[in-house]
């Protein structure tokens, strides 16, 4: 068996194959537009690829290789496919006249050919992506925190609507979300790793909120990578900490361990850009084009972030793999030992 690969013990799906197609449809319609609702968002067409050498496609952690490829009727010129669309949503605003208090939402698919491929992680990437206009003064924890709430009512929400529609499924996600910084959690947990401080701190709570990502904590390590160019984990906060970004984890029962369900944040400023890739040792990105419009200040503020669509469904659903319920690449092992667990892969 793959490594990577968790068999849950006396596993065994709750739904057959159709019925996870077509619960996965009602997801997805349920929750994006309860989530348009609650932020207030309007959909627009997302790209799924870019041009190479703009800046505008995500960089993850920056090492991770993006899809490319040359386009031969704009003379071979190469682009790319999204890893995800953090920074095109800001100009997305600004081309698209969004004010103060809009914001957008889209259905991104991603191609991330160096993920780890296991019960969590496919190369193929569907989330939410959402950013949204704030002003400067409300770039702080309040409005993330607001933020984060409304987005876990939604996820509540879709919960008890599907559990409504299936008897095998039971709600179990408690009615609050805990908020913790990397910093607490590092203090809380000083032996263990940043994986191992969000289990401990998800089995308690079972829904939390981990704010700061990116800095380093006092071992010298980030509690997880970020890139330094669209969310803000540098900007110190009145709690000592630094970061106006985090993590949602939910407490995932069938694999017995934390769940990131989204990614967000509020996005860098003029100052925190320069000042993040100063850190990073990246200060040639500001001759990018996304760079050089955020440094003019051409680029409205905003905050945002992802929301796996899978994931979601993997939670709901109950699943023990991504490959339940969206179709990917996966190694021959992986395949056969999840055969003989049980484990439907599309």
């Amino acid at each position: 068996m793959p490594s990577s690969l968790i068999i849950p013990p006396n596993y065994r799906p709750l739904l057959e194959v159709r019925e996870i197609e077509a619960a996965i449809k009602d997801i997805k319609d349920f929750f994006e537009v309860n989530l348009a609702r609650a932020l207030g968002l309007q959909r627009v067409t997302a790209p799924l690829f870019v041009r190479s050498g703009t800046g505008i496609n995500d960089d993850l952690n920056g090492v991770e290789r993006p899809v490319r490829f040359c386009v031969k009727e704009d003379g071979d010129a190469q682009v790319e496919i999204v890893q995800s669309l953090a920074k095109w949503k800001r100009m997305a605003l600004s081309r698209y006249g969004f004010k103060l208090g809009e914001g957008l939402y889209t259905d991104m698919n991603a191609v991330r050919p160096d993920e780890t491929l296991d019960n969590l992680h496919s190369i193929y990437c569907d989330q939410w992506d959402w950013e949204k206009i704030i002003s400067p003064e409300q770039r702080n924890r309040e409005t993330l925190e607001d933020t984060v709430r409304k987005i876990y009512d939604v996820i509540c929400r879709t919960e008890f609507h599907i559990a409504s529609e299936h008897s095998s499924i039971r709600p179990i996600l408690p009615p609050e979300i805990v908020f913790v910084t990397s910093e607490e959690l590092y203090r809380r947990y000083p032996d263990v790793g940043p994986r191992e401080r969000e289990h401990l701190i998800c089995a308690e709570h079972r829904a939390v909120f981990v704010m700061g990502i990116g800095a380093d904590l006092p071992d010298g390590q980030p509690h997880d990578g970020r890139a330094p160019d669209y969310d803000d984990w540098i900007t110190p906060r009145p709690d000592g900490g630094r970061g106006l970004n985090g993590d949602i984890l939910l407490w995932n029962p069938v694999l017995e361990r934390a769940f990131e369900i989204s990614s967000m944040g509020i996005r860098v400023n003029e100052q925190t850009l320069l000042e993040q890739l100063k850190v990073r040792k990246l200060e040639q990105r500001r001759e990018l084009q996304f760079h050089r419009m955020l440094l003019a200040g051409e680029l409205p503020q905003t905050m945002g972030g992802g929301i796996g669509q899978s994931r979601l469904c993997m939670f709901y659903l109950r699943t023990a793999h991504i490959g339940e319920v969206a179709c990917g690449i996966w190694p021959q092992e992986m395949q056969e030992a999840c055969a003989r667990a049980g484990i439907r892969l599309l």
